[in-house]
């Protein structure tokens, strides 16, 4: 057990450093020189290695990182992290919308005085939530879907811009604080510098080189790369007596806690003076030591923050007005295809290496056939193009003028791929789609992957255990190649994957063989046929009865079904007549998959037949999922929000917006005996 004069020696120590690390990462300023800073660390070293009870986890040593993690584990958000809305319009006139939304939410007539706003820089790189408990960082997470992110906590503590105990005597019990891990320009270029001198790999660019770092499985990897970190805002708070009345107040308190925070942002009334940041951050963009893609405006008060309140996931007080993406000169060599994961047909061109944005491009995503057709993008043609959002290259316009002579020929996809090519299926492209796709869903190696997934989802097959680590094994190793393939796997062969124990292996086994006994609706649904989506597949399943009468039947047959139009069932006729899927279907049979059949039957002529209703809350002693097949079962269609169309909106508790937005219309709203009632009444 240390001494009290150890114990008093090291939080000295720790003290010393982290505010000569403040001085140096934050303030850019050093305070020591470099062999002075290097000999207090050592003496704090050694006292941990001597006490290791010292070791507390806001000393400076624990920034080295810890032992390489196998994942990231999941973090629900105590607070969303919600999105910020982006303003493309990148004029004056995007914010003058800003202010003129925001007055018009407020209610405030054009006598009033301006609206206060906060506005600061959108920064590059990854958001991060960092939660501290009686002033000790105890935890990070990424953003990850807003709801949910990935605990990097390890990897975040490698950053020294990043206090691990708040500086002050009386922190918040509870203090979540929301900012941006970037990486500067010049540490950027040092990085590479010393990467290409060691022969090792270089970073492509600083925000990737931020995001990449973060999400590093290996700590002491992350510990290497030259991170950043500004605050913007915070998350959960509890215990924090004089919390701030105004974001930009809220900035400045997180400073004095030893905070980092940008000191670009300005106090701005009215939209003339959000223009004139917006204008002044234009012009020293260039010139800033680290990468921005535009400047975010907010309410500054957070009275005025809370009556505006949220719209979806984006809050109404606060939008990300974007400046136009840098943009160079170059040559189309060649138009080239790549099938995704859904089997669109993306074309691509491939560019003269130019350097763009911070990086060499060398391709640009057309995006579509239309798209080639209204910018007329040939081979051989100088184009202008972009790095949108700073990040996906695409080609802007062409330059008509340097266009060769004789003009080269216009690229159309379906006359240049005709077939897929990557599995040889027909290519169509469905009457009111922009994109060309693949036909061989069940086929392709290309959309491999996401037609497994889909197969093994719940409402389909639903094969537990079947998620995306496994599958990219199966796929990976060439142990399956379609849905069919699922069904061939042995317990020797998944107990040999990575993390599947046989324990593992036989549970899935025995899902996959529990899942040959399904339903006609299900299976449909399982195929992943473009356009036909779950109540589809019911409609079929039960219109036609069996899957043959369903393979043949004639696009006429097929918009006799409800709610079955000319898109839908042009994509169940080019599904069905492609060979690959038929024999990938016909393998499905055989290897036991079945479900009952019978002649079929047109949609009943329920109580409900032609209505539609929306479910919210939670029902008393009915499942979403029940109430959903009543519904069906007598005629009626479940829609997933309230309009003027709906007819019945059947509420229980913590029914939220649904139930406002249906009071607002006029909708007739049911409890779940009120609905029981109306279904019962069809047996008069």
């Amino acid at each position: 057990m240390a001494a009290p004069e150890i114990l008093t020696r090291a939080a000295a120590l720790r003290r010393e450093i982290e505010r000569h690390n403040h001085a140096y990462y934050v303030l850019d300023a050093p305070t020591v020189p470099d062999a002075e800073y290097d000999r207090l660390f050592r003496t704090l070293q050694a006292l941990e290695v001597e006490y290791p009870e010292l070791a507390t986890p806001d000393s400076p040593t624990q920034r080295v990182g810890g032992g390489p993690l196998d994942a990231f584990p999941k973090v629900r958000h105590a607070v969303p992290m919600l999105s910020i809305r982006t303003e493309t319009d990148t004029t004056a006139t995007g914010a003058r919308a800003f202010d003129a939304r925001v007055r018009k939410e407020l209610g405030l007539a054009d006598a009033d005085p301006p609206v206060e706003y906060h506005a600061e820089l959108k920064f590059d790189g990854l958001a991060i939530n960092l939660r501290y408990e009686h002033g000790v960082l105890v935890a990070a997470a990424t953003r990850g879907d807003g709801e949910t992110g990935e605990a990097v906590t390890q990897n975040v503590r490698t950053v020294h811009a990043i206090p691990l105990r708040l500086a002050g005597e009386r922190p918040p019990a509870v203090l979540e604080v929301r900012g941006e891990v970037y990486m500067r320009r010049d540490d950027f270029e040092r990085y590479n510098a010393r990467q290409r001198e060691a022969g090792g790999p270089t970073l492509v660019n600083p925000r990737n080189g931020a995001a990449g770092s973060i999400r590093q499985l290996d700590p002491a990897v992350a510990a290497q790369r030259p991170l950043s970190f500004f605050a913007y805002g915070l998350g959960e708070v509890a215990g924090w007596d004089d919390a701030p009345a105004t974001h930009g107040a809220t900035l400045d308190a997180l400073m004095r806690l030893g905070v980092p925070v940008c000191a670009e942002r300005r106090v701005c009334r009215g939209a003339d003076e959000l223009i004139a940041f917006h204008d002044d951050v234009a012009a020293r963009r260039d010139s800033l030591p680290f990468d921005i893609d535009g400047v975010v405006y907010k309410v500054n008060r957070i009275d005025q923050q809370q009556a505006l309140g949220f719209v979806t996931r984006e809050p109404r007080w606060a939008v990300a007005h974007k400046y136009p993406a840098q943009e160079e000169l170059t040559v189309v060599e060649a138009i080239e295809v790549q099938v995704g994961r859904t089997g669109a047909l993306t074309p691509v061109a491939r560019l003269a290496p130019v350097f763009v944005g911070g990086v060499t491009v060398t391709n640009a995503t057309l995006h579509n056939q239309d798209e080639i057709d209204r910018k007329d993008v040939r081979v051989g043609d100088t184009v202008i193009v972009r790095r949108a959002g700073d990040v996906i290259p695409e080609v802007v316009t062409v330059v008509i003028d340097r266009r060769p002579h004789p003009a080269p020929p216009r690229f159309d996809i379906l006359q240049s791929h005709p077939v897929c090519p990557v599995c040889g299926s027909h290519v169509v492209r469905l009457e009111g789609e922009a994109a060309v796709r693949c036909t061989g869903g069940l086929y392709c190696p290309a959309q491999r992957k996401q037609a497994l997934l889909h197969f093994a989802s719940r409402r389909a097959m639903d094969i537990e255990g079947l998620g995306d680590k496994l599958v990219d094994q199966l796929v990976e190793r060439g142990l399956v190649a379609t849905p069919a393939d699922v069904y061939r796997l042995d317990l020797a062969t998944l107990a040999g994957l990575e993390r599947m124990a046989e324990k593992s292996a036989a549970n899935l086994l025995e899902a996959i063989k529990a899942s040959k006994a399904t339903t006609l609706a299900r299976f449909i649904f399982a195929l992943g046929i473009r356009n036909v989506g779950e109540t589809t597949a019911k409609d079929l399943a039960r219109h036609f009865g069996s899957l043959d009468a369903l393979t043949g039947a004639t696009p006429e047959a097929l918009m006799a079904v409800r709610d079955v139009g000319p898109i839908v069932a042009e994509s169940l006729v080019q599904f069905f007549a492609e060979p690959h899927n038929l024999e990938v279907v016909a393998r499905l049979r055989q290897a036991g998959v079945h479900w009952p059949e019978n002649a079929g039957q047109r949609a009943a002529a329920g109580i409900l037949a032609g209505r539609t209703l929306v479910l919210t809350g939670t029902l008393p002693t009915l499942t979403r999922e029940a109430a959903k097949a009543m519904i069906e079962a007598a005629g009626g269609k479940v829609a997933g929000s309230v309009s003027k169309k709906t007819d019945y909106v059947v509420a229980g508790t913590e029914a939220g917006s649904k139930l406002a937005k249906a009071q607002a219309l006029g909708v007739t709203v049911l409890d779940e005996d009120g609905f029981m009632a109306l279904l019962a009444s069809q047996g008069g």
